[in-house]
């Protein structure tokens, strides 16, 4: 939703819709003030129709420090400090709006406008505090911790009368150390758990006995499935941040000297994340692969069918297309004869809604509306927006490789970084969602830790009496930071009537 005009400096929400609007206009709102015309960055910005289209990465960092008339706008505060580490680490950021503080601090003790400082400290304060609830991991080393200590000190400086400086920063830096030391305690758990098949279930290089539990004698319910596998792609997107979603973007520039900061360590939410839908794909496999019987393989593609078309109709897209990307792994997609026996029409509805002609064109039209019923929503359940998860990388970082960081002249294109803030955003409002169904341990339990097919066990696996003709894959590969993104997302063999 847009921020309506403020009158007063805007407060700071931990929610993402309240920092930034579904639409990053760029626009400095109506009682935000302005910047003088006087101010040494002013000429070093270019607007268009009142949006912020480009500028000098100086000025882009004067533009976000307030001053006594002036304070910056919600969606450019989120966006500048979003794509600011693709230039500058954080620490350096910090530095720098220190030292530029420090400036406009001076000129107002030197000058006739004493009044006016405590008013200035206030909005810094403010600013800080929109920055370490929206970016805190960037506050995790000792010099940017440094660098905030050094600026509140200054700030509590002119605030020795009442002391209402001093307590919003005695506020800000202890929700900051606990939210750090959630994110701590969280990735040492994660580094605990971490091993070589991560999250991953156990890995089967022969056929499970037959007296081993399938999918179907824990969940019978394609709705229940559906449900539980949304439970679990919430539970899991939900630990993904913005900065970690900027890793894909952190390609060195040639015109930059700064590789956008976060080691592996900190992109394990993505890989994780991405582990997810692989495995979830293996275990339909798997599942289906593991039955003797045609007639019970036929009844077990049938379930995943359903399933699959159930997290459409929830808005599930991520574990529908992980599922089908399981229906189209070779194993299965050569199972001639069983094919020959499921009644596809179902699956041929959601094939076509994830065909990847035009770049995805149908499955873009039904997350739209998703996207537009999740914003009309009277019930939780009508919230759910979970994109599917390759596409989503595919389109920022293709969006970053079409589009460069600077113009010739040199001015940073914050163009770019609009665009690319407004879809993170938008999938950070996604992420926000409380899953409404009820969890259910039993069934998670089996989806997360049942045994799957290694690509070893594969020819173990039933096969056809021949090979498929073809096999259409269209495979999403970026890379980050080492990390490399994709599951083929392919389409099944055409074996009726043959």
């Amino acid at each position: 939703m847009f921020l309506e005009p403020q009158e007063t400096m805007p407060q700071t929400s931990v929610v993402f819709s309240s920092i930034l609007g579904p639409s990053c206009s760029g626009q400095v709102l109506p009682g935000m003030g302005e910047r003088g015309s006087g101010a040494s960055s002013s000429g070093d910005l270019v607007f268009q129709e009142g949006r912020l289209i480009s500028g000098s990465l100086e000025a882009l960092m004067e533009h976000l420090v307030p001053t006594v008339d002036y304070y910056p706008d919600r969606t450019y505060i989120f966006t500048f400090l979003l794509s600011s580490r693709v230039f500058i680490p954080p620490h350096d950021l910090l530095a720098r709006v220190g030292q530029i503080c420090l400036e406009q601090r001076q000129q107002l003790e030197t000058g006739s406008e004493k009044a006016k400082l405590k008013s200035f400290s206030a909005k810094i304060v403010q600013l800080l505090k929109e920055w370490t609830e929206a970016f805190p991991y960037d506050f995790q080393d000792e010099k940017a911790m440094g660098e905030l200590k050094a600026i509140t000190h200054r700030v509590t400086q002119c605030d020795e009368e009442n002391g209402t400086v001093k307590k919003a920063i005695a506020q800000m830096t202890q929700s900051l150390l606990l939210s750090l030391a959630a994110r701590s305690q969280l990735q040492e758990l994660r580094d605990k758990l971490r091993s070589p098949a991560m999250d991953k279930g156990s890995v089967l290089k022969t056929k499970p006995p037959a007296t081993q539990k399938d999918i179907l004698g824990v969940c019978c319910d394609p709705l229940v499935l559906a449900q539980q596998l949304t439970h679990i792609e919430l539970e899991r997107v939900s630990s993904i941040h913005p900065e970690d979603l900027m890793q894909i973007v952190s390609h060195m520039d040639s015109r930059d000297k700064h590789r956008c900061r976060g080691d592996l360590t900190k992109t394990y939410s993505l890989e994780a994340y991405d582990n997810w839908f692989n495995c979830l794909s293996m275990l339909v496999a798997t599942e289906v692969c593991r039955v003797v019987k045609k007639k019970h393989r036929t009844r077990m593609l049938e379930f995943f069918i359903d399933v699959a078309r159930e997290c459409f109709n929830i808005g599930n897209f991520n574990s529908m297309m992980a599922i089908i990307s399981g229906m189209n792994l070779s194993p299965v997609a050569r199972l001639k004869k069983t094919w020959s026996k499921v009644k596809t029409a179902k699956f041929d509805v959601l094939e076509h809604h994830m065909d990847p002609s035009s770049n995805f064109c149908n499955y873009r039209t039904a997350l739209q509306g998703a996207t537009q019923r999740s914003q009309m929503a009277n019930s939780s359940r009508e919230k759910i927006v979970i994109p599917v998860f390759n596409l989503f990388v595919k389109d920022i970082y293709f969006l970053h490789k079409i589009h460069t960081n600077h113009l010739p002249n040199g001015h940073v294109n914050f163009k770019k970084f609009w665009e690319i803030s407004r879809q993170i955003h938008e999938f950070m409002t996604w992420t926000q969602v409380e899953c409404p169904f009820e969890k259910d341990k039993k069934i998670q339990n089996y989806l997360l830790t049942a045994p799957i097919y290694s690509e070893e066990g594969e020819d173990r696996l039933p096969r056809a009496a021949h090979p498929p003709p073809y096999t259409v894959h269209v495979t999403l590969t970026p890379h980050v930071q080492g990390l490399s993104w994709g599951v083929a997302l392919g389409g099944r063999p055409d074996y009726r009537g043959s």
